[in-house]
């Protein structure tokens, strides 16, 4: 399972490091004229914090098990993740926005918890 674990960790890592440092490096015009219309409904401080918060959240489900160090943070990180895309999901579903990636990753996230969870205790 802790191979399942490391797949799975790092291709959400790499997702959320990408979508997270997009919203970090770009305007909320840009991330606008990109196709994304949820920027509408956020000022431009609340989407770099959701910025922050994914490459955070990135970074903590790889570096716990890399190093050895608090494993148990990358469950928790995982968690994190899964309540942003929930958030996402709501946000999406009022703006009649398709929702599957939202809801396939707040899955991904939600299965890295449950191995996480196993693999630490």
């Amino acid at each position: 399972m802790l191979t399942a674990l490391w797949i799975l960790n790092g291709v959400l890592a790499v997702f959320f490091l990408v979508a997270g440092g997009m919203k970090l490096l770009r305007t909320k015009e840009e991330l606008r004229a990109s196709g994304q219309g949820w920027t509408d409904d956020f000022r431009p401080g609340s989407i770099k914090g959701i910025g922050v918060a994914e490459v955070l959240g990135a970074l903590g489900l790889i570096l716990p098990l890399a190093t050895g160090i608090a494993p148990v943070l990358a469950p928790l990180a995982a968690a994190g993740l899964a309540i942003d895309m929930g958030a996402a999901t709501v946000v999406h579903s009022q703006r009649n926005e398709t929702m599957l990636p939202t809801l396939g990753l707040g899955l991904a996230t939600t299965v890295s918890v449950v191995l996480g969870f196993i693999h630490v205790l």
